[in-house]
């Protein structure tokens, strides 16, 4: 029997290796994708092998997840509920998506992953196994084993000579990739309690960001950011400078309490410098390339693109039925943007594009020329308030 396991080297996926392999007696494969984690995939190779993996992959998907994850969510401007801008969501899909290619590779039928019974991503990594490989055999060991949390987990490390990077005294998670860092549990699990300052990864406190706040251009083509600061760059290299600069200034930080797909209710906090910078200047040019109705029907479509996103139907025909038509909406958003970035702001100052909507003429308060008669304002208030006048004629 071959398992292919979703193994980060942390604690959960490093104690369940080695209770796959004692409870099925199988050959496990461990597969880790590097999104952008950077040094957490330092010894992660002789970690899996030593731990009993027969095999390990270690694969650089940061191009793809920009390009085909990161890129197409942003198009549609997808936040769920409001603020979080699904940084551990869109990465599941990807995983699990490779996943089930190692499993042809290598002629297995089963995969197992380390989410638990009670969080989001089970569901996300299973619905993408399944759309992919309908009769895949999932395995997650948190719906099976007697162990009860993290601490118990622990205690199973020790005594098996496990080296885990979690202790019992900063027992919080940590997910991070190129678009966001999250953090959850453990202490956070109130939500009265503040996070910790020396808590965060990829941005400074916004109180001890820069005096002087620094103006920067982002560059866009049909939708997608191609530059920044006029210099042209591909999706991976837009994401890693536009972090860059937000973290330096403190911004993308927020703290929320969500809703579980599963039903409950959870509170993150989450750190998304570049992906707040790349949201900000994408809706700077379209608010001069898109038309006023295709905007309002975008924004119609977001919750729900969000919704399927946050819980795991990236590959239902839904989810792709709804991006067709978005990649469709945003091809008119060419032009720059001009941003503001200071201590924890990121401020729109400009907006340009070839092509633009925007007429000055007829949205002057000076003579335009003719252009718009304001004499017709009154019929078309006249037209739009009947109803309103009707409506109130009975009410009296």
């Amino acid at each position: 029997m071959k398992i292919v396991l979703a193994y980060s080297g942390g604690l959960d996926t490093s104690i369940i290796m080695k209770w796959l392999i004692e409870h099925y007696d199988a050959e496990i494969i461990a597969f880790c994708a590097d999104l952008g984690q950077e040094e957490e995939l330092d010894g992660l190779e002789e970690k899996a092998l030593s731990t009993g993996a027969t095999k390990i992959y270690i694969d650089d998907l940061r191009a793809e997840f920009a390009k085909d994850y990161v890129f197409p969510m942003a198009r549609a401007g997808a936040k769920y509920e409001f603020d979080y801008m699904l940084g551990t969501s869109i990465a599941r899909p990807l995983i699990a998506k490779r996943m089930i290619d190692i499993c042809r590779e290598n002629d297995a039928t089963c995969i197992a992953h380390g989410a638990t019974g009670k969080g989001n991503d089970q569901v996300r990594f299973e619905l993408t196994a399944y759309a992919l490989m309908p009769n895949v055999k999932v395995i997650a060991p948190w719906r099976e084993w007697e162990f009860k949390g993290r601490q118990d987990l622990m205690d199973y490390a020790a005594k098996h000579g496990i080296p885990v990077p979690v202790t019992a005294d900063k027992p919080y998670s940590i997910d991070r990739n190129l678009l966001h860092i999250s953090f959850e549990g453990g202490v956070l699990e109130d939500p009265w309690n503040a996070p910790s300052q020396d808590m965060f990864m990829l941005s400074v406190n916004p109180e001890d960001a820069p005096d002087d706040a620094e103006e920067i251009t982002v560059d866009f083509h049909e939708g997608n950011a191609v530059g920044v600061n006029g210099k042209e760059m591909s999706p991976l290299d837009v994401m890693l400078m536009l972090n860059k600069l937000g973290g330096k200034h403190g911004i993308g930080r927020i703290d929320i309490v969500e809703n579980r797909f599963v039903g409950m209710k959870s509170r993150g906090v989450y750190e998304t410098p570049g992906g707040t910078i790349l949201y900000q200047a994408r809706e700077a040019v379209e608010q001069l390339t898109l038309d006023r109705e295709v905007i309002l029907t975008r924004a119609k479509l977001m919750p729900d693109y969000a919704r399927l996103v946050y819980n795991g139907f990236w590959f239902a025909p839904e989810r792709l039925m709804m991006q067709a038509a978005i990649d469709e909406a945003v091809k008119p958003v060419t032009g720059t943007a001009r941003l503001r970035l200071y201590k924890g702001n990121c401020i729109t100052v400009g907006r340009k594009a070839p092509v633009s909507l925007y007429d000055t003429e007829v949205a002057s308060f000076e003579d335009d020329g003719g252009a718009y008669n304001q004499a017709d304002a009154e019929g078309f208030i006249k037209l739009n308030a009947l109803r309103l006048r009707v409506g109130s004629k009975h009410k009296s």
